[in-house]
């Protein structure tokens, strides 16, 4: 669907109060044309609907009338440089970029990116590979593996006991 139909079904979407699909919608648009800065804005928009100014600034980032509190909460949530260059989705060279203050933004965060993994970096190769931050996943996804394996456990006590008492019954 051309963008220019679907950002009208965005503004359907926000007029009937389905912010939820219009989020969504957008971050299709985002993905699927990530140098347009006015999808970026819109998601934006969309994100200070639901009071979440990190995600606003995540996507105001690129934009030099930013608000500064966004930026702020986006920087906090996404600390690193390549947790920033992740979150920003952009793809291919900075020199796509619209404005110049977009691609000066672009060009920090991948030389700030760089410099943190000690090795160049690029903008279509972000997403894989990265494992910066893997103490923080590792113990984030053992917690996870507890909580399973804890819940299972718990659910196969109750079953034996359920049998147990069956056949106490029946005997």
């Amino acid at each position: 669907m051309p963008l220019r139909d679907t950002l009208a079904r965005v503004d359907g979407d926000l007029a009937a109060g389905r912010v939820p699909v219009a989020r969504q919608r957008l971050r299709g648009l985002v993905s699927s044309f990530p140098h347009d800065l006015t999808v970026r804005r819109r998601l934006a928009e969309v994100y200070r609907l639901y009071g979440e100014p990190a995600e606003a600034g995540r996507w105001m980032y690129l934009e030099q009338d930013r608000d500064a509190a966004e930026t702020a909460a986006f920087e906090e949530r996404y600390r690193t440089a390549p947790q920033r260059m992740r979150a920003l989705a952009w793809r291919g060279p900075e020199s796509l970029a619209p404005t110049a203050f977009a691609e000066e933004q672009l060009a920090a965060v991948r030389t700030a990116c760089a410099e943190a993994l000690g090795r160049p970096v690029d903008w279509d190769t972000t997403p894989s590979g990265w494992k910066e931050d893997t103490g923080r996943r590792s113990f984030t996804d053992f917690l996870a593996g507890a909580g399973c394996l804890t819940a299972l456990l718990a659910f196969l006590a109750v079953w034996v006991n359920g049998l147990v008492a069956l056949f106490r019954q029946l005997l």
